[in-house]
C-alpha cells in the first residue's frame, strides 16, 4: 500500500492518475530545492510529470533541469507516496503519485527554463520543514535528517 498525505479524496469528486517524479538533492550540506512563484509561491522538491511514453528517470532528470538548470546522476529511488490535490495550472483534480528518489546534483547548465521557477541550496533542516506537502517533508526527515 501507498501512503497518502494530505486531505482524503473528496466523496464523488472524479481525480485523474497524474504520476511524477521528484528528487532530493543533497550537496555539500544542503538540498538543492526548486521555488515556484505560480499558482502560489512554495518551495519543492524539483520535479514534475511523467510524460506519455516517458520513463520515471528521464522525467526526473527532464523536470530537475527545467526547474533547476541542474544535471543529476545517480538517482535511486527512495519510494512513493499519493496526494489528492487541485492543480489549479491544469484545472485538474489530481491523485498525484509521487515517486521519490535521492540523486546527485553533478553541475548547474544554466538558469531554470521553466518561467517561475528558481533554485536555491537550504539546509536540510529548514528544507524539512519549509516543503509545500507534508509527502516530500517526510521523504526529506526519513532520509536525509
Amino acid at each position: 500500500m501507498i501512503a497518502r498525505y494530505g486531505q482524503p479524496p473528496e466523496s464523488g469528486r472524479q481525480y485523474t492518475l497524474r504520476p511524477g517524479a521528484y528528487a532530493i538533492l543533497p550537496r555539500d550540506g544542503a538540498l538543492l530545492l526548486t521555488h515556484q512563484t505560480d499558482p502560489w509561491p512554495e518551495f519543492q522538491l524539483p520535479g514534475g510529470g511523467i510524460d506519455p511514453g516517458e520513463s520515471p528517470t528521464e522525467a526526473l532528470h527532464r523536470e530537475v533541469m527545467e526547474e533547476t538548470g541542474w544535471r543529476i546522476a545517480w538517482p535511486r529511488r527512495l519510494g512513493a507516496f499519493r496526494r489528492f490535490t487541485y492543480m489549479p495550472e491544469y484545472d485538474l483534480w489530481a491523485e498525484k503519485l509521487c515517486i521519490i528518489y535521492m540523486a546527485h546534483p553533478v553541475r548547474p547548465l544554466g538558469p531554470p527554463s521553466e518561467d517561475g521557477h528558481s533554485a536555491h541550496f537550504v539546509a536540510p533542516e529548514l528544507a524539512a520543514d519549509i516543503l509545500g506537502n507534508p509527502g516530500d517533508c517526510d521523504f526529506v526527515r526519513r532520509f536525509v535528517l
